[in-house]
């Protein structure tokens, strides 16, 4: 593997009335050939989409949970973003999204129903549907 970018986005509350925070670790770097194929130090393409995939699959399982009539008091979702070389080219090989949700009312098995359904309906994971999207989602109440 060449590299992993990450970032980390939170949600709190429903989709409209909601509000969120997302981490960027490199957010104003420069950024170089190295830091985005080598893990050297500075920015990525790739950290921003990871964001941007942290904080939509936040607001679409926040979103899904409200929907249900299982509006969450928190969301907290980190995305990593794996480039890869794939034969002479390089390629996002993988994304996976951890998630914990603090969501009052229901069970695990109903939390990862929900999660799995918000990875599928995610607008950035539809983006991205050529790379592998890994979920591991956990109910912490």
């Amino acid at each position: 593997m060449m590299s992993t970018r990450s970032a980390q986005a939170v949600w709190e509350g429903n989709l409209r009335e909601g509000k969120g925070k997302v981490k960027v670790n490199s957010f104003n770097e420069q950024y170089t050939y190295s830091s985005r194929f080598e893990d050297s130090k500075g920015a990525s393409p790739e950290e921003l989409i990871a964001a941007a995939e942290a904080s939509c699959f936040s607001m679409a399982l926040s979103e899904q949970l409200a929907k249900e009539g299982h509006p969450p008091k928190r969301v907290d979702t980190t995305a990593k973003v794996h480039l890869d070389k794939v034969g002479d080219k390089f390629k996002i090989t993988t994304i996976e999204l951890e998630a914990t949700g603090n969501v009052p009312g229901i069970n695990e098995n109903e939390f990862q129903r929900y999660a799995e359904s918000a990875r599928r309906s995610s607008l950035i994971t539809q983006v991205m549907s050529g790379a592998n999207i890994k979920l591991n989602a956990q109910l912490q109440n």
